[in-house]
């Protein structure tokens, strides 16, 4: 196997879903930059079961590039998997299957894989590696690392998120906000319907109202055709509620997300969806005092990436994979807090977006030898030229 393969099949075999500890990868990614002379700086969460991880190879000056990578992955559970999950396996079919293959351990592989040609590069410009946890429960980790990176190193220039875009660069994605929405009504016999509020028929309204509001947001033109969603999307994922058949439910909750346009703001659209629920709580009232609807917000909203300042990190990816039309994608990324940092950033990473999260998640291995190929001229680039 080439030497990101083999780094690959390393990282495959942590399996660091995100509600488990990423340290032991973490660990190793460290021993392996203490082997070629790379200094490195953890960033814990609070209660230090998960860690960021920062490494700079190059001088200590303004204007390197950033290259930011999630170590944690999805679960597995309830999937068919016809290998193990954790274990990389080539079937001989020009693909390496395993958890995180793709999304999106092969762009960390492919630059630790580089690191040992960095290291011997006169570079003129650093190259940060900046490695995170808890992207796929709310991009959480990276704020802190970001905060981090701006406050004890010189400034960087650009900063390419390795999410996989079959290594084309991605200039635009949507936010992304997870909430919770608990109704709360009054309890009777199902046969006295005139006494109770059932929450579960409140909470169905109030569903059906979410689903209305992108219908509304068309109407409106509130659209980007750059999406292949063109508008910001309303969706719930989850609902549970009631204790009995013939009870009038007292509390239905559901959980539910928004995925804004970086043209919309995520204070809008939520404002519609309260809105309407202060109406429906009204009502509630007027039959049950103690009634209520109550939405909290399960993450702090991951701010949408923008098409906007980023010429030059642009014009960088192109030079380093070729030309390729920019493109924007519906899913949330680091890189939004990246760009609201003040940092110009693109995505551009191997493998496929569409096996992502999948069974038997896959990564080709020309993306992988495409991988390679970015990190072996970006450090050409950054030691020829500033």
């Amino acid at each position: 196997m080439t030497d990101a393969a083999q780094l690959l099949e390393r990282l495959v075999g942590f399996p660091t879903v995100s509600r488990d500890s990423n340290l032991d990868l973490i660990a190793f990614v460290e021993a392996w930059l203490d082997e070629h002379g790379v200094e490195h700086w953890r960033v814990d969460n609070d209660d230090g079961t998960k860690a960021n991880l920062l490494a700079r190879i190059g001088p200590e000056v303004e204007g390197g590039v950033v290259l930011s990578g999630h170590t944690d992955v999805v679960p597995v559970d309830g999937q068919p998997w016809s290998t193990d999950p954790f274990t990389l396996t080539d079937k001989g079919d020009g693909r390496l299957y395993g958890r995180g293959t793709c999304d999106m351990k092969a762009f960390i592989a492919c630059a630790l894989a580089e690191v040992p040609r960095w290291v011997e590069l006169d570079l003129e410009k650093p190259i940060y590696l900046a490695f995170s946890y808890d992207e796929e429960v709310g991009c959480i980790g990276a704020p802190r690392m970001i905060e981090r990176l701006l406050a004890d190193h010189p400034r960087p220039a650009a900063v390419f998120v390795g999410e996989p875009t079959l290594m084309a660069p991605v200039v635009a994605h949507k936010g992304a906000t997870n909430l919770r929405t608990t109704v709360t009504g009054r309890a009777a016999h199902s046969s006295q319907v005139n006494q109770g509020v059932s929450a579960i028929h409140v909470a169905a309204r109030l569903v059906t109202f979410i689903e209305d509001v992108m219908a509304e947001l068309r109407a409106e033109g509130r659209v980007d055709e750059a999406f292949n969603v063109v508008h910001s999307s309303l969706h719930v994922g989850k609902i549970s509620g009631g204790t009995a058949i013939n009870i009038m439910a007292r509390e239905c909750s559901f959980e539910w997300e928004i995925r804004h346009l970086p043209s919309d703001r995520f204070e809008d659209l939520i404002g519609r969806v309260e809105a309407h629920a202060e109406r429906l709580q009204a009502e509630m009232r007027e039959r049950a005092p103690e009634a209520g609807i109550h939405t909290e917000r399960l993450n702090t909203t991951v701010p949408a990436l923008a098409d906007d300042n980023n010429a030059e990190v642009l014009a960088l990816c192109r030079d380093l994979v070729g030309e390729a039309p920019a493109g924007a994608v519906a899913y949330a990324t680091e890189a939004g807090q990246f760009q609201r940092a003040g940092l110009p950033t693109v995505i551009c990473g191997p493998g496929s977006i569409s096996q992502a999260h999948q069974p038997d998640e896959y990564l080709e291995l020309a993306q992988l030898d495409a991988g390679a190929a970015f990190m072996r001229a970006l450090g050409a680039r950054l030691a020829r030229e500033g």
